[in-house]
């Protein structure tokens, strides 16, 4: 696995470290693109960078089509991770060709986003009796975030006091490739964060939005899993990710009649293609425009 450019996996490491600095990956993405680039490493174990080439590409996809317990997502998660490096090896001069060029792909499967409903959405959000004292002003602030600027586990993880702006009512967020925006906030995640950092005052604004229990800064897993706890103490038994949240964030928007360029703009999303699929979600809006446009309605 050794040669002029080095090992497979040191230069794995190299291109994971370049997504942190430069594109602010966070934790959780690069773990699985190490994840997925190890599962590739395993099966070509004398390969050096510089030497990946089509017939690897073409010889990796085949195999991972063997693998009949392998979801067409998780393929294209693992092929794309790949796809990822060895763009990462072009820029770095390691590689002179592209080795995806006129390589066929298996196509996405076409998946709705969960959501949940305005109804179960206020119904989650009002504290739950058996909820943590301790951390109740905390996770609330938290989930009211998630839900009125429709961030990502990363982007709330990695928050500062600084970063929101109680009196403009919005919050600075960087997200993927380290791409800076400025997102609205509600009042009702404005009030639960005046009430959380009610216990901190005289914090700088350079300290950490939200603490984990050690009094450091709180996890993109550790968003997660406050999460699972409330969910959980609301004796809910379907599953809510912080993805979730974004996804019902996004589709109560569209509801409400706002527009598809803005909701782009609030989600970080760089193509509107990725913000469109929101649009068959918005079923209630498709109702409202065809009772007010259709004669027959």
């Amino acid at each position: 696995m050794s040669g002029p450019g080095g090992s497979l996996k040191v230069t794995v490491e190299r291109f994971l470290a370049n997504l942190r600095a430069s594109r602010n990956y966070s934790a959780h993405t690069c773990r699985g693109y190490r994840a997925d680039l190890g599962h590739f490493a395993a099966l070509h174990p004398e390969l050096a960078p510089e030497s990946l080439s089509r017939s690897h590409v073409r010889a990796y996809l085949a195999q991972l089509q063997k693998e009949e317990k392998l979801a067409r997502n998780s393929l294209l998660r693992r092929i794309s991770a790949l796809r990822s490096f060895a763009r990462f090896l072009r820029e770095q001069g390691t590689l002179k060709a592209d080795p995806f060029l006129n390589v066929p792909l298996p196509k996405k499967e076409a998946r709705l986003p969960k959501f949940l409903t305005q109804a179960e959405m206020g119904s989650l959000l009002a504290p739950p009796a058996a909820a943590s004292r301790r951390f109740q002003a905390r996770d609330r602030a938290v989930l009211e975030l998630l839900y009125s600027s429709g961030l990502r586990r990363s982007e709330v993880s990695s928050l500062n006091i600084g970063d929101v702006d109680f009196m403009g009512g919005t919050v600075r967020v960087f997200g993927k490739g380290s791409r800076e925006r400025i997102v609205p906030v509600g009042t009702s995640a404005l009030s639960s964060l005046r009430d959380y950092l009610k216990a901190r005052p005289g914090a700088p604004a350079g300290a950490p939005l939200f603490l984990n229990g050690r009094g450091g800064r709180l996890s993109d897993q550790g968003v997660a899993w406050l999460l699972k706890r409330w969910v959980r103490s609301a004796g809910w038994s379907k599953p809510v990710t912080p993805h979730v949240f974004r996804h019902s964030f996004a589709t109560h928007l569209l509801d409400a009649g706002c527009d598809l360029r803005s909701v782009q703009e609030m989600l970080g999303h760089k193509n509107l293609a990725t913000t469109q699929v929101y649009t068959h979600l918005s079923l209630e809006q498709l109702k409202r425009v065809y009772r007010r446009s259709h004669p027959k309605a």
